[in-house]
């Protein structure tokens, strides 16, 4: 499986990670899949409703936000494929909160944003029985399908 983002989809993930900087950002990535891809085709960036003391290590997408991300794809013929994040200060990979609060089926991407300045990004996906991440391949134009996982850039 692999996730396929466009260039301003990449952009918009780094740049609100970096005006959110340092707390966390997050948002919906909308889109279909096609074969074995998952083509996201428009973000939806939503409030971190965390305690304020907590949203540099945390986020929460309240069910209201999740209700109105499900009726916005709907109405636009898309579904939810997942969902985005940063890590401000910390690597682009799940931590054990993003493990105990994650789905299965649903795609994890997380921007790592380094003293404001957004790195490696990375996306995931929850085993089925809950277990562990198993990374997914993010697709880039122009990389064809090269690989951008967390091994890949050094994270």
């Amino acid at each position: 499986m692999a996730i396929k983002l466009s260039k301003a989809n990449d952009q918009d993930i780094r740049k609100f990670g970096e005006e959110t900087f340092p707390n966390e950002c997050c948002g919906f990535m909308l889109g279909a899949l096609a074969d074995d891809t998952r083509e996201v085709a428009e973000l939806l960036p939503a409030n971190n409703d965390r305690e304020a003391h907590n949203q540099y290590n945390r986020f929460l997408i309240t069910p209201d936000d999740f209700m109105k991300g499900e009726k916005a794809a709907r109405k636009k013929g898309l579904e939810i494929l997942g969902f985005y994040h940063s890590h401000p200060n910390a690597p682009a990979r799940p931590s054990q909160y993003d493990l105990e609060h994650a789905w299965p089926w649903y795609s994890y991407v997380i921007v790592s944003v380094m003293e404001n300045v957004a790195g490696a990004m990375t996306s995931w996906i929850l085993a089925d029985d809950r277990s562990a991440f198993e990374e997914e391949r993010i697709q880039l134009p122009g990389q064809g399908r090269a690989n951008t996982s967390a091994k890949a850039q050094g994270v």
